[in-house]
């Protein structure tokens, strides 16, 4: 409509968002994203900063051309893209942001949430207590992170010792436009099964969001967040990515399944 401001849309990483550890995966760390990615996650974020940039580089190709195929984003941590185009930072720096596509950055109080200049969204970390970093902390609970959110310039993803659907949903339902997950779907017998899951409570706890608190959904830096995790044709995600084949949602998981996954370890 002419003379309305027109709503920047959020075209970054929403849903749930699977970290990587090789050191802590079930399997090989390839197939444990490949069975998140069929489980319905379209954002991966490389961590393994450990290896040489060669061995970096040859999983990063790898991933990449897993998610190509539904339409999914590799984001890696630190600011070396790796050939890509989009980067999740610490912290710590470097500022300013590299220039690329699209940049995240890890944050756990209001002075770092402040520091933000040209991010596109930040972590905010530990919300529960998490067995990848032991001792890091204290949690933030939702209510913390409810306020970190309130405060944020940027849409923010909950991250830390996110293993459970209610956990899930109290992350959305604190505002958050998306959950980290790294323990719960490494660590799982059945990462795709564990993925479908957890992104099902998103989703619901979105849309439920969306529905009580309209403002949310409409609005805002958040608003966007809200929305499901599987890309549709012509979005700025398949554009990023270079591929527009959608995919269809994972069926629905029996009881038994559902069941197993609330027993996976912390992250």
């Amino acid at each position: 409509m002419e003379g309305r401001p027109r709503t920047k849309i959020y075209t970054g990483p929403t849903g749930v968002v699977l970290l990587t550890d090789r050191r802590v995966a079930k399997g090989a760390l390839v197939d444990v994203v490949a069975g998140a990615v069929g489980g319905g996650v379209r954002w991966v974020v490389l961590r393994e900063k450990d290896l040489p940039r060669a061995e970096r580089l040859a999983l990063a190709v790898e991933l990449r051309a897993i998610l190509a195929e539904a339409g999914g984003t590799l984001v890696v941590a630190g600011p070396d893209p790796l050939d890509g185009d989009a980067v999740h930072l610490p912290a710590a720096g470097p500022y300013p942001p590299p220039a690329v596509g699209l940049v995240g950055r890890s944050c756990h109080d209001t002075a770092e949430l402040a520091r933000l200049t040209t991010e596109h969204y930040a972590t905010l970390s530990p919300v529960y207590e998490t067995r990848t970093k032991p001792g890091y902390g204290p949690p933030l609970r939702p209510t913390g992170l409810r306020e970190l959110i309130a405060a944020s310039k940027v849409p923010v993803l909950a991250l830390g010792g996110i293993e459970t659907t209610a956990q899930v949903t109290a992350c959305v339902e604190a505002g958050a436009t998306g959950v980290a997950v790294l323990g719960a779907i490494m660590r799982a017998q059945e990462p795709r099964e564990t993925a479908t899951t957890l992104g099902r409570a998103f989703e619901e706890a979105a849309t439920r969001v969306a529905r009580t608190h309209p403002a949310r959904s409409d609005q805002g830096p958040h608003a966007t967040g809200l929305r499901p995790t599987v890309p549709t044709e012509g979005s700025s995600l398949i554009a990023r990515s270079g591929h527009g084949r959608p995919q269809p949602r994972p069926q629905p998981l029996s009881a038994a399944a559902v069941t197993a996954t609330t027993g996976e370890e912390n992250q």
